[in-house]
């Protein structure tokens, strides 16, 4: 009996048509030797199936610079399929498992993830991913500021020139033009993101260099709470004080909605004081207006075995509810059971602790 393929990973991306310039949300599963892609979790057979064998992987992607985390999947028969991720941390986790799956094809080995190397001493051999989670650190990393200029305000934000000073006194690189390529680099691959004209001439090519070295020069981490703002009414700055809190935990999960109770795909993304949980439409090109939020302080969460109107549903286990100060009530369900469990617990934190 032949031996069924194992499944590597599995979760919502979204993914572009091939036939119309559409992008939807999909449930994808990544085999050992294969892409499958699904309209929704818990379907008995896939919209499509895409061999992995000869395909190779793009990452980051910019043939759509209005979307963020994409990455492509080309494959043998010369057909690129575009998918998108919520965050980059989810995007170079799906990246690293689909080019290692590639790579155990073509050597004929049986899939098994590499050890990452913990220390990063010469700048030829930096890694990336690790260089960015270093710089995120809030208390040995690049420090997030309020800046202005232009009259207009640049939260969670950070200036070129404190990029690369990071990197000399953090023995990264020897001197500024070793830290001007390595910014380069994270730039180019989408970790940090350019915050104001300047830096965004830059980046889209309009300069020599895609970074500046310029106290001028505003960037800031691609998954951070960035945003910018100039001078607004009242009620303007009422609406931003949500977006103020440091971001704790994102990702795709399915979301009931309020009137025709119909089940959709949603990007969420919790932050923490002020603790408000944000959700958005993840096919959109703009992720900068939520579709609504919850604010979570005082708020109850608890896991659910069912809908609680007493009809019958496909949409089944991992579901939990969250009940606001004013009693509105939201039912969401996660891909699994220890996805479940951890935004249960997250969600539980932020919402006794923050504003």
């Amino acid at each position: 009996m032949e031996e069924e393929a194992k499944v590597i990973r599995e979760g919502y991306l979204v993914k572009k048509g091939n036939m119309f310039n559409t992008w939807k949300a999909v449930w994808v599963v990544l085999l050992e030797d294969t892409f499958e892609f699904y309209s929704k979790k818990g379907d008995g057979s896939p919209k499509g199936v895409i061999p992995l064998k000869g395909s190779s992987i793009t990452s980051p992607c910019t043939d759509y610079i209005k979307k963020m985390f994409v990455f492509k999947l080309h494959t043998a028969k010369n057909q690129d399929h575009y998918l998108q991720a919520s965050h980059l941390e989810e995007r170079d986790a799906w990246v690293k498992d689909m080019k290692r799956a590639i790579q155990c094809i073509e050597g004929g080995q049986k899939f098994a993830r590499k050890s990452t190397r913990r220390s990063i001493k010469l700048p030829e051999n930096i890694n990336l991913g690790a260089l960015y989670l270093s710089m995120k650190d809030p208390e040995t990393g690049v420090k997030e500021l309020k800046l202005q200029k232009d009259k207009k305000v640049f939260n969670h934000c950070f200036a070129g020139a404190s990029v690369i000073d990071w990197l000399l006194s953090s023995n990264f690189v020897r001197n500024r033009r070793e830290g001007m390529m390595l910014a380069a680099a994270l730039v180019c691959d989408g970790y940090v993101q350019p915050a104001e004209e300047k830096a965004k001439s830059a980046a889209e090519g309009i300069t020599e260099n895609c970074f500046i070295d310029d106290s001028n020069a505003y960037y800031y981490f691609a998954d951070s709470g960035f945003f910018s703002e100039g001078s607004s009414s009242d009620d303007e700055e009422i609406l931003k004080e949500e977006f103020r809190g440091v971001i704790v935990k994102q990702g795709c999960l399915l979301k009931q909605g309020h009137r025709r109770k119909n089940w959709k795909v949603r990007k969420f993304v919790l932050r923490d004081d002020p603790a408000y949980l944000h959700y958005y439409d993840p096919t959109a090109d703009d992720q900068d207006q939520p579709l609504g939020s919850i604010h979570l302080r005082s708020c109850v969460v608890t896991a659910t075995d069912g809908l609680s109107d007493g009809k019958k549903s496909d949409v089944k286990g991992n579901l939990f509810e969250i009940i606001t100060s004013d009693e509105v009530h939201y039912l969401i369900q996660a891909a699994t059971r220890e996805e479940l469990t951890e935004w249960i617990k997250v969600i539980k934190s932020v919402a006794s602790t923050g504003k």
